[in-house]
């Protein structure tokens, strides 16, 4: 006697193992190490403080 399955769950389990190579895929192709977040991060600030340095500020100005 053949063995009885639900093909709606082996649709949803196929669906998921693709979803879940996809995932693996952007993980290698858009994921960054700590140290090129890190340095990301440090480079903003640096050209933020740079940018707020440079505003000119009036006397009658609020900011």
């Amino acid at each position: 006697m053949a063995e009885i399955i639900n093909l709606r769950s082996v649709r949803k389990g196929k669906a998921r193992a693709e979803k879940e190579a996809k995932a693996e895929d952007n993980r290698i192709a858009f994921g960054r190490p700590k140290k090129a977040k890190t340095l990301a991060e440090a480079k903003k600030a640096i050209e933020y403080s740079r940018h707020e340095g440079h505003k000119l500020v009036g006397p009658d100005s609020d900011g």
